[in-house]
């Protein structure tokens, strides 16, 4: 494990968003899914590509709270940019369980 200065961290923008609408991602060479996150007023929605297609459906993941980090360069991922990186861990079969609070908190809040 490679140590980081506390700086480093602070740097990471990690904010609480909403999916708003979650589709297939028709281009993608792996499974995934077109997520836009609502981040708030300061934010707006940014899209996202998400590899999350064997643990969620795109219905279920309407109004569902994720944390991603917001402050990376845009990426362009075949057709899309993908404007943040939705977090998430890999589960013991390697797939990906998003990061989500457990209680409700505003869109956009700064994970400290």
């Amino acid at each position: 494990m490679d140590l980081i200065e506390w700086q480093d961290f602070l740097k990471v923008e990690l904010r609480v968003g909403k999916i708003v609408h979650a589709e297939i991602f028709e281009k993608a060479r792996k499974p995934a899914y077109i997520l836009h996150v609502d981040f708030g007023e300061e934010l707006g929605i940014k899209k996202s590509s998400a590899q999350i297609t064997k643990l969620y459906q795109p219905q279920d993941l309407i109004n569902k709270l994720v944390v991603a980090v917001v402050n990376f360069p845009k990426k362009q991922i075949g057709p899309i940019q993908s404007e943040c990186l939705v977090t998430g861990f890999h589960n013991a079969d390697g797939d990906v369980s998003l990061c989500v609070p457990d209680f409700d908190v505003p869109l956009g809040t700064k994970l400290l």
